[in-house]
C-alpha cells in the first residue's frame, strides 16, 4: 500500500505520516464491531484513525483514540477533521498505560488493532525468549488497561494473529477478561486460519466461534466480506491489500 490517501464511502484516510497504512485486518475489525448501543468507545493504537472513524459511522457517541506515535497522532487528527464525526472524535497522544492510569472515563467499548503485537518475524535462542516474554507482558499491560476503564457489562474487541491470539485469550481468562466471541479468519477455504477476532467482557459466559473466508478459491471476494465490508468500501476492486502475516 502506497502513501495515497484511501477513500471510503463516507470518509477519508490520509497515511503519508502513519507508519501502520490501510490494511485488511483494520478493516475486518471495524466492520465487524458492533457499536449501535455504544456511549463510549476507545481505540488503542489508533494509527491513521481508520477503526475509530469505521466506528464513528456507525454510532453517534464520543470516540477517543490514543497512539503513543506523535506521527500517528497527528495523523489521525487530519483524518477525524475532514470527517463528517470530527466535533465528537478525540486523540490522546500518550501510551495506553498512561491513560489507564490518569483517565477516570469509563468505556462501553474498547477496541484494538495493536501494531506492537505484529511479529513478522523473531530470532532464535535466547533473544527470541526475550522477545516471546515482552510481548507477554504487553499483553498483560493490556488486559489489565482494559480491566480498569471497562465498564463492568462493556465490550472489548481486537484482532490478532492466531497464536498471538490463543496466548491473550490464556491470559485475559487468568485475569479476569473472558472470551465471549470468537471469530476464526481465513484468507481462503482451503488455508489455515490467520487471524482472530475475539470479544471480551468481564462477565463470564459460554465462549462461542465462527469462521470468516475473505476469498474464493478463484480469488474472488466472498459474499461474507462484501457483506461484511458493504458500507465502507467503494467497490471492492479498490481494497487495501491483505496485511502482510496473512
Amino acid at each position: 500500500m502506497s502513501d495515497e490517501s484511501f477513500r471510503f464511502k463516507q470518509f477519508t484516510i490520509h497515511q503519508d505520516k502513519c507508519a501502520m497504512k490501510v490494511g485488511t485486518d483494520a478493516v475486518l475489525l471495524g466492520s465487524w464491531v458492533n457499536a449501535t448501543d455504544a456511549h463510549r468507545i476507545l481505540d488503542i493504537g489508533t494509527g491513521t484513525g481508520l477503526i475509530a472513524l469505521m466506528l464513528a459511522q456507525k454510532s453517534s457517541c464520543n470516540i477517543d483514540a490514543v497512539d503513543i506515535d506523535e506521527n500517528a497522532c497527528m495523523q489521525a487528527r487530519e483524518n477525524f477533521r475532514i470527517s463528517p464525526w470530527f466535533l465528537r472524535m478525540h486523540v490522546f497522544h500518550q501510551s495506553f498505560q498512561e491513560l489507564a492510569g490518569q483517565s477516570n472515563l469509563i468505556y462501553d467499548l474498547i477496541v484494538s488493532n495493536p501494531p506492537y503485537f505484529h511479529h513478522a518475524s523473531k530470532p532464535s535462542g535466547e533473544s527470541r525468549l526475550h522477545a516471546r516474554h515482552n510481548d507477554l507482558l504487553a499483553f498483560r499491560e493490556l488486559i489489565e488497561g482494559v480491566k480498569k476503564i471497562l465498564h463492568p457489562e462493556g465490550k472489548f474487541y481486537l484482532i490478532l494473529p492466531t497464536k498471538e491470539g490463543m496466548e491473550f485469550m490464556d491470559l485475559g481468562q487468568n485475569s479476569g477478561l473472558f472470551c465471549r466471541h470468537l471469530v476464526k479468519i481465513r484468507t481462503k477455504p482451503n488455508k489455515p486460519e490467520k487471524r482472530l477476532i475475539m470479544e471480551f467482557s468481564k462477565e463470564f459466559g459460554t465462549l462461542t466461534e465462527e469462521e470468516f473466508i475473505i476469498q474464493n478459491e478463484d480469488n474472488s471476494f466472498t459474499q461474507q466480506y462484501i457483506d461484511l465490508t458493504i458500507d465502507y468500501y467503494i467497490g471492492l476492486k479498490n481494497v487495501p491489500p491483505t496485511d502482510a502475516q496473512i
